[in-house]
């Protein structure tokens, strides 16, 4: 196939890292665009579509919900009239949707069977559920990449997204399980791990005193002294669209920048200074 009729999906286009990610593949390596989102930034997925074609790529946009086996294979179906068989150059599964709560009835916040369903559908399950999709549809191109995207609740634990870290889980199951199956088409299948990133939901939820409590944090977490961005995010992913990558199979890739290797440092200092980039020293004579 021609390299300009290999497409990327990409599950939750419409903003934050799925937003970033689509109008980076644009770029380099060259994909067309076919995302799915629910709606809810309209203007966001607009903005998309026209970073895209300004690219000179194609942009197509489903509003709908692709959490379920029967949504990805409906949607699916409609992707394949639209760019015909073996076009899927790149799958990129960025869907949000979790449930936050305890286990435990002890904080008015007890995470229910409903809760688990929806979560475990959209962070885990529809990753296995698009991959059998594409497969059986007949739409993943010559080596092809699925890529996955998590987060550093595997290292460290954060008291109400317990069912957030057990979906994570499976879906670093799911991901190695199909790495095996789909490596012998030719395919690739992996996890991209990357830190807190800033989201258009995020200082919605948070508000500006906790956002700025976030930013103080992260620079003292990470060796970089700054957040990750949504678009170091995006520019990674590129490289691993790339025909260079294509030994990388059945990993979880840290692009974590190192965030937890201080945390013990930040939490038994608060004052952090020591973290922090020493001045510069004076030239010398």
């Amino acid at each position: 196939m021609k390299s300009d009729e290999r497409w990327a999906i990409v599950l939750g286009a419409s903003a934050g890292t799925g937003a970033a990610i689509a109008a980076a593949v644009a770029r380099d390596p060259g994909l067309h665009v076919f995302g799915v989102h629910r709606g809810h930034y309209p203007d966001d997925a607009r903005a998309v579509v026209e970073a895209v074609r300004a690219s000179g790529r194609r942009a197509e946009m489903h509003v709908g919900d692709a959490g379920t086996a029967d949504a990805a294979y409906a949607i699916a179906e409609r992707f394949r009239a639209l760019a015909g068989t073996r076009s899927v150059a790149l799958l990129v599964h960025s869907l949000s949707g979790a449930s936050l709560g305890r286990f435990l009835n002890t904080h008015g916040d007890q995470l229910t069977p409903r809760h688990v369903e929806k979560t475990f559908n959209y962070l885990a399950h529809s990753f296995a559920y698009w991959a059998q999709a594409l497969h059986d549809l007949d739409l993943l191109a010559p080596n092809a990449r699925i890529l996955g995207l998590t987060n550093v609740l595997h290292d460290s634990l954060l008291h109400n997204t317990g069912l957030v870290a057990a979906a994570k889980a499976a879906l670093d199951m799911y991901m190695r399980h199909l790495a095996i199956e789909l490596g012998r088409f030719g395919h690739r299948v992996n996890l991209l791990k990357f830190p807190t990133v800033v989201t258009p939901a995020l200082p919605a939820l948070l508000g500006p005193a906790a956002m700025q409590r976030v930013d103080e944090v992260h620079r003292d977490l990470i060796p970089a002294g700054r957040i990750c961005t949504v678009e170091d995010v995006a520019r990674f992913v590129s490289i691993l669209a790339r025909e260079e990558t294509h030994w990388l199979n059945g990993a979880m890739i840290d692009f974590t920048g190192g965030m937890m290797l201080r945390l013990l440092d930040v939490v038994l200092q608060p004052d952090s200074s020591h973290l922090r980039r020493p001045p510069a020293r004076a030239a010398t004579a």
